[in-house]
C-alpha cells in the first residue's frame, strides 16, 4: 500500500453528457479541403458532437453533474469538493467548477478548475483521490468538460477535424478498504514545448483585442506531426512504466481507457502493452477528441455497460497540451468490504 493512502477512493457513480448535434466528416468537408476517407484513415474519427453556440461548457458539466446525482441518489450537500477539468471555461473567472457547484446545490463544497488539457481528467481524478486518501474529505465530484468547438478555426483542417464537445464525470467516495480505488499514478509535464499545442490569445500574454482576434490567436493551434510523435511515445511509455513499477503487465488489466486523440496513438499504446482489442475502450469514431472529457465519457460508458467488476484493474492514460501526460491505475470497487 502506498504510504499516502489511508483510505480508498472509490468511484461509486459515473455519468456523461453529449450534445445532440452530430457533425460528420462529410459536414466538415463542406468547410475545408478534406474528405471522410482522409479523416477516418488518419484519425479514426467518423463524427463528433458540437454544442449550440449560445451554450457554454458549464451547460454540459452541469448536465453531467445532475446525472451523477440522479443516478446515485446522493444529497448534493454531502459533496465536499467539486473539480472541473477544462481548457474551455465559461470565462477567465470565476471557475466553471463554482458555476457547477451552485447549479447543483452543493453548498458545502469548495470548487476549483484544473487546467491540464487532455490530461485534465486523470490529473483531477488523482488530485481528488488525495483528499479522500488523507481523510480530509469523504466525497468528491470530478468532471471533465470541454466545448472545443468554441476555440476551433473551422478553416484550419489541421485542427477542426479533430475535436468535439462533451462532458463526463464521477463521484468519488471514501472507503475503509484502502486496497481499492486509486492504486498508483504517474504524471509528467514538460513546459519547454509549449509552442506545439496552444491557444495564444485571451491570457495576460495576449489579452483580447482587435489585433489578437484578427490574428486568430483565440483558436487552438498545433504542430500535428510533433504532437502525434510525442503522444505515441508518451502514452505508451507512461502506461508501461506505471504497470512495471506495480509488478503488472497488460494481461492483468481488465480495461485500458486512453485519451481519445487519435486511433493510431491508442493502437500504439495497446500494442506496447500487448493488449487485445477487447481490453481497449475506443469511442473516438463517434465523439472525436473532447479533450478533458474523453476519459470520463469512456469510463461512464464502460460503467453503464458493466464492463468491469469488483477488484478489476483499470488503467486511464492521457496526453495533452502543456505538455502534460499521465496515467492512473485503478482497482475497481463495488463495495468497501
Amino acid at each position: 500500500m502506498q504510504p499516502w493512502r489511508k483510505y480508498g477512493a472509490v468511484v461509486t457513480e459515473a455519468a456523461h453528457f453529449l450534445p445532440e448535434r452530430i457533425v460528420t466528416n462529410a459536414d466538415v468537408s463542406q468547410l475545408v479541403d478534406t474528405t471522410d476517407e482522409w479523416i477516418l484513415e488518419r484519425t479514426g474519427i467518423k463524427e463528433r458532437r458540437f454544442l449550440d453556440e449560445d451554450k457554454p461548457t458549464s451547460y454540459m458539466a452541469i448536465h453531467a453533474a445532475r446525472s451523477l446525482l440522479d443516478k446515485s441518489g446522493i444529497d448534493p450537500l454531502t459533496i465536499d469538493l467539486v473539480i472541473v477539468a477544462t481548457v474551455t471555461p465559461d470565462m477567465v473567472f470565476p471557475a466553471t467548477a463554482c458555476i457547477v457547484q451552485a447549479a447543483i446545490g452543493a453548498e458545502n463544497a469548495w470548487a476549483f478548475d484544473l487546467s491540464a488539457a487532455c490530461s485534465g481528467f486523470v490529473y483531477s481524478l488523482v488530485t481528488a483521490s488525495q483528499f479522500i486518501h488523507s481523510g480530509a474529505h469523504r466525497r468528491v465530484m470530478v468532471i471533465g468538460a470541454d466545448k472545443m468547438s468554441s476555440i476551433l478555426d473551422m478553416t484550419d483542417r489541421n485542427t477542426c477535424v479533430l475535436f468535439g464537445d462533451g462532458a463526463g464525470g464521477v463521484i468519488l467516495d471514501r472507503c475503509e478498504n484502502s486496497s481499492i480505488g486509486l492504486v498508483d499514478f504517474l504524471h509528467r509535464a514538460d513546459g519547454s514545448d509549449k509552442s506545439s499545442l496552444n491557444v495564444l490569445g485571451g491570457g495576460s500574454l495576449n489579452p483580447a483585442s482587435h489585433e489578437s482576434v484578427d490574428q486568430g490567436l483565440h483558436f487552438v493551434r498545433q504542430d500535428g506531426r510533433s504532437v502525434f510523435k510525442f503522444a505515441v511515445s508518451k502514452m505508451a511509455e507512461v502506461s508501461v512504466e506505471l504497470l512495471d513499477r506495480n509488478g503488472l503487465t497488460g494481461r492483468d488489466l481488465k480495461l485500458f481507457i486512453p485519451h481519445q486523440a487519435n486511433l493510431r496513438i491508442i493502437d500504439a499504446a495497446a500494442e506496447r502493452m500487448k493488449l487485445p482489442q477487447e481490453k481497449v475502450l475506443v469511442n473516438i469514431d463517434r465523439f472525436a477528441n473532447t479533450t478533458a472529457a474523453t476519459i470520463p465519457i469512456a469510463l461512464s460508458q464502460a460503467f453503464d455497460e458493466k464492463r468491469f467488476q469488483h477488484e478489476d484493474l483499470l488503467l486511464m492514460t492521457g496526453v495533452g497540451a502543456g505538455l502534460t501526460w499521465g496515467s492512473a491505475l485503478f482497482r475497481w470497487g463495488e463495495n468497501c468490504g
